[in-house]
């Protein structure tokens, strides 16, 4: 394929995934048809369904990439901290932030379980931003032998921890509250 036939392809590409992004945030996954996907891409039917097999092929490819964005806010946001437990603070920050962007929340925690199922999801999490808090968490309890055998138990029971917090958040929950909570489970754990 030659370059400029590629970057039309990629460029197809990309309008239909933010086309589809926009509608399902507004409209929600059910209420989106692709007839108007491919009105707000300005591509034809034929190049949906080039790229992507059905709509929800095309959901999980929005839903894959704002799982990456979150994952890369969470990396930048620890990846300068000093010890285990700043760097799970920042990476908190970091998550909070990401999450608060525009319809991330409903793509994510509301539409995604929906429309893909819980196991697919789950390893949606597992791919990204959970392996950051797997790691973090690792450093946290590196002194502590017995806990370290839960590490993959705490990574869940956190990530849920987490989304759960985010919806709170989302719903006008007070953040501050939140991320002081994250701080008080971590010290608990590392106590």
């Amino acid at each position: 394929m030659s370059r400029s036939n590629r970057d039309r392809t990629e460029a197809t590409r990309a309008a239909l995934i933010d086309a589809a992004r926009r509608l399902f945030v507004e409209k929600g996954y059910a209420e989106t048809a692709t007839p108007d996907i491919v009105a707000a891409a300005g591509v034809t039917r034929g190049a949906l369904y080039h790229h992507f097999e059905d709509k929800k092929a095309l959901f999980l490819a929005v839903v894959e990439r704002e799982a990456a964005r979150v994952a890369a806010e969470i990396e930048a946001s620890s990846a300068t901290a000093g010890d285990a437990r700043a760097a799970l603070l920042a990476g908190a920050r970091g998550y909070f932030d990401a999450m608060s962007v525009e319809g991330r929340t409903r793509l994510l925690l509301l539409e995604a379980p929906a429309v893909l199922g819980a196991a697919a999801v789950a390893a949606l999490d597992r791919d990204n931003a959970e392996g950051a808090l797997r790691i973090g968490l690792t450093a946290l309890l590196q002194h502590q032998e017995g806990r370290i055998p839960l590490v993959e138990q705490l990574t869940a029971l956190l990530s849920s921890a987490f989304d759960r917090a985010a919806l709170e958040i989302a719903a006008g929950g007070k953040r501050s509250h939140f991320e002081a909570a994250i701080a008080e489970v971590l010290d608990g754990l590392s106590a």
